[in-house]
C-alpha cells in the first residue's frame, strides 16, 4: 500500500509539475491566435484600386443600317434603339448579344417588339433605308409598356447616339 501512496504521490507532483509550464497545449493555441490575430492588424494591405473606367463614349447619330453592324457578333458591343434612342446594352451581352432571347433586337429600333411584347422579326423595320416607326397605331397599353422599357434601360445603360431615318438624296 505505501508503493500504491508514493506512486499516486509523484503522479499529483508530475501534474503539478505540467501545470505550472507555460508551455502546455492550451498555451501554445492561444499564443498562435494571438499571433494571428496581430499578423492580420500589422500585414501589408494591398492598395485600394478604383474600378475599371469604362472608356469614353461620343455621343454619335445613328441610322438603320448604321446602327445594323452594333450587334455582338465579331467583337462588336451590342446596341439597340428604342425611341430614337441608341442604347449600349453590351453588358447585357448574355440577354441582347447573339444568341441572347432579344437578340434580334440587336443593332435595331426594338421599340414596336418591345412595345407588343414580341420578339417576331415582323416588328423590326424591314426597309433600313425607310422613315423610322413612328409607333402612331400602338395603344395606351402598348405605350405604357414601351415606356416602361425605356425606363428600365434608361436606368442600366448608357444613351450612346440618337437614331435617325436616312435622309434621300
Amino acid at each position: 500500500m505505501e508503493y500504491v501512496e508514493k506512486r499516486v504521490a509523484q503522479e499529483a507532483a508530475k501534474g503539478a509539475e505540467a501545470t505550472n509550464s507555460l508551455f502546455t497545449p492550451l498555451n501554445l493555441m492561444l499564443l498562435g491566435l494571438f499571433v494571428f490575430t496581430v499578423y492580420s492588424f500589422v500585414k501589408p494591405q494591398a492598395p485600394a484600386a478604383l474600378p475599371k473606367e469604362e472608356p469614353a463614349v461620343v455621343f454619335k447619330t445613328f441610322t438603320p443600317r448604321t446602327l445594323l453592324p452594333f450587334n455582338g457578333e465579331n467583337n462588336m458591343p451590342v446596341y439597340l434603339a428604342v425611341r430614337g434612342r441608341v442604347f449600349d446594352v453590351t453588358r447585357g451581352r448574355n440577354f441582347y448579344g447573339p444568341g441572347g432571347p432579344y437578340a434580334n433586337f440587336a443593332g435595331r429600333d426594338a421599340s414596336r417588339g418591345l412595345a407588343c411584347g414580341s420578339f417576331d422579326e415582323e416588328m423590326l423595320t424591314k426597309d433600313l433605308g425607310g422613315p423610322l416607326d413612328t409607333l402612331a397605331d400602338l395603344g395606351r397599353e402598348e405605350l405604357e409598356a414601351l415606356q416602361g422599357w425605356e425606363d428600365r434601360f434608361s436606368e442600366k445603360y448608357l444613351v450612346v447616339g440618337k437614331l435617325v431615318a436616312e435622309e434621300k438624296e
